[in-house]
C-alpha cells in the first residue's frame, strides 16, 4: 500500500506517518508548505518523501497523487472536486477523511464549525472512490489554548465552565486511521470517535492543574469578554459558533462512543493521560 498523508503539519497526520511505516507501508507526506515540515513536525521519520499538496490548489494534485493507492485526507472543500478527479485518474481506491463529529448535529451545512467537513463528506459519498469517514469530537490538544494563560496567570477564563466535551487524544485518531487504512473489512464506514468520558471545561482545567502540579483558577467571564479577548486571533463568526456550541453543551454531557476501541482494540486514552504527557506545556 502506498499512502499519501495530507496535512502532515497537523497532529494527526504527523502521528499517522510513523505508524504506517512501522507496519511496512510506503508513505508520502504532504503539506501545503512542505518546507515547514522539518521544523514543525520533527517526529516525521527521516527519509519520508515530502510533497507539496495544497488542497485548495488543483495544480499540486497530480504530482502528489502519482502512484498512490490510498489517501488520508484533511477536510478542505475548496478543491475537493478536482482532488477527487485527480485521485481517480491516479488510481486511488480508498480515501480516509479526517472529518468531525460536528457533522452529526442538525443542519451541518448551516453550522460554521461543521460546514466544511460536511461538504467534503458529501463530495466523497458521491464519488466512486471508496471513502471511510472518521468523525472525532473535540481534540484533547485544544487544551493547549489555555497554556499561555496557565503559565502566566495561573488561571483560565471560560464563558461556560460547565460546558461538556469528550476530548480525544490525536494519537487515538491516528491509530484509528491506521486501522481503517490497513484493514479492508473496515473500509467504507463512518466512525464517531470520542474520548472515554464526558468532562466539563472546568474539570478539564482541573486535570491540567493536577498534571502540572500547580493550582489553576477558573474565571467565569461573559461571552462578550471572552470573544473580545480572542478577537486578535479568532474571527468573529468562528468565535460566535464556538460560543453557541459551548452554550448548548453547558450542563449537557457529551456523547461517548466505543469507536476508538472498535478500531484499535484498546480503550481510548483519557484526558488525564493526555495532560500527563503534556504537563510541561502548562508549567512556567
Amino acid at each position: 500500500m502506498h499512502t499519501l498523508v495530507t496535512g502532515c503539519r497537523g497532529r494527526v497526520g504527523s502521528a499517522l506517518v510513523p505508524l504506517l511505516l512501522r507496519d511496512g507501508h510506503t508513505v508520502r507526506a504532504a503539506s501545503r508548505t512542505p518546507e515547514g515540515l522539518t521544523a514543525t513536525a520533527a517526529a516525521l521519520p527521516e527519509g519520508v518523501p515530502v510533497v507539496t499538496c495544497d488542497l485548495s490548489d488543483p495544480a499540486t494534485f497530480e504530482a502528489a497523487l502519482d502512484g498512490v493507492d490510498s489517501v488520508f485526507l484533511y477536510a478542505e472543500p475548496a478543491g475537493i472536486d478536482a482532488f477527487l478527479d485527480a485521485a481517480r485518474a491516479a488510481g486511488v481506491d480508498h480515501i480516509v477523511l479526517l472529518s468531525s463529529g460536528s457533522v452529526l448535529a442538525p443542519d451541518p451545512e448551516r453550522n460554521l464549525i461543521a460546514a466544511s467537513h460536511h461538504a467534503v463528506e458529501q463530495a466523497l459519498i458521491a464519488s466512486p472512490i471508496t471513502a471511510t469517514l472518521l468523525r472525532p469530537d473535540a481534540f484533547a490538544s485544544n487544551a493547549f489554548q489555555w497554556a499561555e494563560s496557565v503559565r502566566a496567570r495561573g488561571s483560565v477564563d471560560l464563558p461556560y465552565p460547565g460546558s461538556h466535551s469528550s476530548p480525544i487524544d490525536s494519537e487515538d485518531i491516528a491509530e484509528a486511521a491506521l486501522a481503517v487504512l490497513t484493514d479492508a473489512r473496515l473500509r467504507g464506514g463512518a466512525y464517531h470517535l470520542t474520548g472515554p468520558e464526558s468532562l466539563t471545561a472546568a474539570e478539564q482545567v482541573g486535570l491540567v492543574a493536577a498534571a502540572a502540579g500547580r493550582p489553576v483558577a477558573v474565571n467565569t467571564v461573559s461571552p462578550e469578554d471572552w470573544k473580545k479577548a480572542l478577537s486578535a486571533h479568532l474571527p468573529a463568526p468562528i468565535a460566535d459558533a464556538l460560543l453557541a456550541y459551548t452554550a448548548a453543551s453547558d450542563g449537557v454531557p457529551a456523547a461517548v462512543t466505543d469507536g476508538v476501541e472498535r478500531l484499535t482494540g484498546h480503550p481510548a486514552r483519557t484526558f488525564a493521560d493526555w495532560t500527563a504527557k503534556h504537563a510541561a506545556a502548562f508549567r512556567p
